[in-house]
């Protein structure tokens, strides 16, 4: 008969295999605290999946495979075309993103105000993917941090300043900017400050703007905003916030609300935004939720030009460690989802966003419906390696690697991807997607 707990020896308890036992220490000594990553790392670290967690390490796309198939006849009808053998400079990237045209099937991703995006990464990141083509989020937060940028002094951090460097090296007719909305964005009116300036009159005028209602995220999804506040802000933000001195020492945890939806309350809203802003395109960001097809085909029957999607390995923001290691299903997951409740020819434009960095993922994307990938931690590593050239040089390859590979599977066009392309080693859904597995 096993021996009692109290009389077992102390080791055993200890040092049980797999038992984790520094992380209890950890939390022994820190209490609830230990329930966020250090607050040291807040705005200066980039947050999201971790390679070994259970999200990224259970991630679709990572299992599935690029297939070539041994007969072409796209490749044929090409060769009819060129009048010669068609070679993967052939592959044609340029395609249409939530309104825009666009160089490639690539966007920059919402990144907001927090140091980790810093407001010379902001720059240079409009800079670059103005030059590139491709259209760019500017992130939640800039302007109620940053301020709009109608005062000189504020010019370069603000909300203006991101929209300047991006306009001031747009490819003429290509791209546009989204501007992102939360609940702090909303009570500082940013929408109708962005739609009413003359500096902004370009972009209407040509059809290059849009507006992107955020309904969550990939970092922490169902939970609002976070930000860590020092005791004479948090004592003036008492009466708007949550507040919560969890953390210890000066700093205290202020919360907002994620927002409360229904499908009538997303529906209102996306025909609000189309009613106070019709020259502006709708955009809606959700975040990886269970219910992700069904929130994606109310939003497109309510008229967004386009909805894009955050797995959970996507997000660059600081947030409880459950839930970046836990909650939140894997982008692969939320496409087929919506991939099988969506028509093959339905026309409505879906964005992924999450572990971006490589021509195969974006090919796994497309091939699952997507109609572009958006680039958020790899487009800030990008520029912060070289603020000049380091995201147009990241998104070369990318464009490299995804013309190599759609030639590989006798295609010729990014969009012309679909389900056939791809084979799962084991069963890919719950449901039946079309796509090829191994034997069960």
């Amino acid at each position: 008969m096993p021996l009692p707990v109290r009389s077992r020896p102390k080791e055993r308890i200890l040092y049980a295999e797999g038992f984790p036992e520094a992380a209890i220490r950890r939390r022994a000594r820190a209490g609830a605290a230990d329930a966020f990553p250090s607050p040291d790392d807040y705005g200066q670290v980039l947050f999201g999946a971790d390679p070994d967690c259970p999200a990224a390490a259970d991630d679709l796309l990572d299992r599935l495979r690029l297939v070539p198939p041994v007969f072409v006849p796209q490749r044929l009808a090409q060769l009819v075309e060129l009048a010669r053998e068609p070679m993967y400079r052939d592959v044609r990237l340029e395609t249409t993103i939530g309104g825009f045209r666009s160089a490639l099937p690539l966007y920059v991703s919402a990144f907001g105000s927090t140091e980790a995006a810093s407001v010379a990464l902001g720059l240079a990141a409009g800079r670059q993917a103005g030059r590139l083509g491709i259209p760019m989020v500017i992130g939640e937060n800039v302007m109620p941090v940053n301020s709009y940028g109608r005062l000189e002094a504020d010019a370069e951090r603000s909300l203006l300043g991101r929209i300047r460097a991006y306009q001031a090296e747009a490819l003429d007719g290509y791209g546009g900017i989204v501007v992102q909305q939360s609940t702090e964005d909303a009570d500082a009116e940013v929408w109708n400050l962005v739609y009413s300036d003359p500096n902004v009159l370009p972009l209407l005028e040509s059809g290059r703007l849009a507006f992107e209602l955020k309904v969550g995220q990939g970092a922490k999804p169902g939970l609002g905003g976070m930000t860590l506040v020092g005791a004479e802000a948090a004592e003036r933000l008492a009466d708007a916030y949550l507040l919560d001195p969890v953390l210890g020492g000066d700093r205290v945890l202020r919360s907002s609300s994620p927002g409360t939806f229904t499908e009538e309350i997303l529906r209102q809203q996306i025909r609000l935004m189309r009613n106070n802003y019709p020259r502006a395109k709708v955009w809606v960001k959700l975040p990886p939720a269970r219910d992700v097809s069904t929130a994606a085909q109310v939003a497109w029957a309510a008229g967004a030009d386009a909805v894009s999607v955050d797995g959970a390995e996507a997000g660059t923001g600081w947030a409880p460690r459950a839930f970046l290691r836990h909650v939140g299903l894997p982008l692969g997951e939320c496409l087929l989802r919506i991939g099988h409740d969506r028509a093959p020819s339905d026309p409505s434009c879906l964005l992924a966003s999450g572990r971006m960095w490589e021509g195969a993922r974006v090919a796994k994307c497309l091939a699952l419906g997507a109609n572009a990938a958006g680039l958020g931690r790899a487009a800030l590593l990008a520029v912060d390696t070289d603020p000049d050239h380091g995201l147009v040089n990241l998104v070369e390859c990318l464009a490299l690697e995804l013309q190599f590979l759609v030639s590989a599977l006798g295609k010729y066009h990014v969009q012309a991807l679909d389900p056939e392309d791809l084979w799962s080693p084991t069963p890919a859904s719950s449901w039946a997607t079309g796509i090829g597995s191994g034997p069960a």
